[in-house]
């Protein structure tokens, strides 16, 4: 490497000794060779270039540079700051060479990854011969390339690609998450039905939220190891997913509590299966709500247990409808207390029945077919049955003329066989006549 002739010393009359110059040309010789073996970077080859720079101004005016607020400045005549705008201009050239001479052994360092190649600078070498060999890579023949993204592929290449699996950002359906989603694959296999999930506010969300192995399976295993079977465990979910969010603490709990006033294990799997929404209350409102049945209707902690283990939905839902039909029963169909008692206990179904279901068939059977209070009693089941039906044979026997419900008359045919019987033993039995003849009287009406 050697300077511009405007650089020349004697030129400007100002005498550098030999051995400076020496001095100067081996650094920067050195320079060049650390920064071609060690400089990845521009900021870094600017850096030492910067220093080398302020280095040599120095060496040139004798005069020490002067750092205030950051910034960098340099005294002397006008002949001296000519001096050193014209090295500038060499370190500016030496800059850029030194740029170019960078970015060539990066290339070198690439290709070297898949080829043999031996690179030989033409100033001076970068490395010797037995860094290049240590560094070299045996070509491999059988290796595929890469695919470029602009290059063209086949159809077969392009059915070919796999993408990965990854959660939809958003869905208005749950089977969009089915297959990225171990919850709901699982509960899906369960017998769980997403789309009655779906339909409920922020269920969706809430199951994906839910870690299989630590939210969902420690509740399933709860559930079964209180003696529930596999085939109910979906029906429970489907009805009431809440129950993968309660504690197991509050679960065992509440079990427990149901096992102390006497219920069972066989019992309390079969209400925990009928009733999912059960195990979502707490102790508390269970102690209430067997309080109030108990209280309200007089019965006997036996009874009141019996009446909640057929129709485990009364601790559950709500107490209003009950209170209602409890007051329909005593003012609007005017049965004592003792009478209503014997019904709930035979038929719990009417403490939530609908109110107008048991007035049109109390005033059927009262007003119409005149059954008087104790025989409805008597029959409670009747309250279980659809009006239609009733409604339908009981116009069948009095067009026969048969149609007589008095236990002291001849010929009495009791509610529970009016209602209970299938259409063909109904017929034969009770009305002596033929199926067809009952269905064709059910056209006329």
């Amino acid at each position: 490497m050697s300077f511009p002739q405007s650089l020349s010393p004697a030129e400007h009359g100002h005498h550098i000794p030999v051995h400076k110059l020496v001095t100067m040309s081996s650094s920067h010789a050195l320079l060049c060779l650390r920064c071609r073996s060690h400089l990845s970077s521009k900021t870094m080859a600017a850096t030492l270039l910067y220093s080398t720079q302020v280095r040599h101004y120095a060496t040139i005016t004798n005069a020490a540079p002067k750092i205030q607020n950051g910034l960098l400045f340099f005294r002397g005549t006008h002949r001296t700051m000519q001096k050193w705008k014209q090295h500038m201009f060499c370190f500016s050239d030496f800059a850029k060479h030194l740029e170019t001479e960078t970015k060539e052994v990066k290339l070198a360092e690439k290709l070297s990854r898949t080829d043999v190649v031996v690179y030989e600078s033409p100033i001076l070498p970068i490395i010797d011969a037995v860094s290049v060999n240590e560094r070299q890579v045996p070509l491999d023949l059988d290796a595929t390339d890469e695919l470029s993204a602009l290059e063209e592929i086949s159809d077969e290449e392009a059915i070919s690609i796999t993408l990965p699996a990854a959660m939809p950002p958003a869905s208005t359906s749950l089977r969009d998450y089915i297959d990225k989603s171990e919850t709901l694959s699982n509960l899906v296999q369960l017998g769980v039905n997403l789309w009655k999930l779906e339909q409920r506010p922020n269920v969706g969300s809430m199951l994906l939220r839910l870690n299989y192995k630590t939210d969902v399976a420690p509740r399933l295993l709860f559930l079964k190891d209180i003696g529930v079977e596999d085939s109910r465990l979906g029906f429970i979910i489907t009805h009431n997913p809440y129950i993968l969010t309660e504690s197991l603490e509050s679960l065992h709990a509440r079990v427990n509590y149901l096992k102390s006033k006497n219920f069972n294990s066989e019992t309390v799997a079969s209400m925990v299966s009928r009733a999912p929404y059960l195990l979502n209350f707490s102790v508390k409102r269970l102690d209430n709500r067997l309080g109030f049945y108990q209280q309200q209707l007089q019965l006997s902690a036996s009874n009141t247990r019996n009446i909640v283990a057929r129709l485990p939905r009364l601790l559950c839902g709500s107490l209003e409808p009950v209170k209602e039909n409890l007051k329909v029963c005593k003012i609007e169909l005017g049965f004592k207390e003792n009478e209503i008692q014997h019904i709930v206990i035979a038929v719990p179904k009417v403490l939530t029945a609908n109110k107008r279901k048991l007035t049109q068939i109390f005033d059927l059977l009262h007003n119409t077919m005149k059954v008087p209070h104790h025989l409805i009693t008597k029959f409670p089941q009747v309250f279980n049955t659809k009006y239609l039906r009733i409604r339908e044979r009981h116009l069948f026997l009095e067009y026969l003329g048969k149609a007589q419900y008095d236990p002291a008359l001849p010929s009495y045919i009791s509610l529970d066989c009016l209602v209970s019987l299938p259409d063909e033993t109904f017929c034969t039995d009770l009305a002596s006549a033929s199926l067809e003849d009952f269905y064709l009287f059910q056209k006329t009406i």
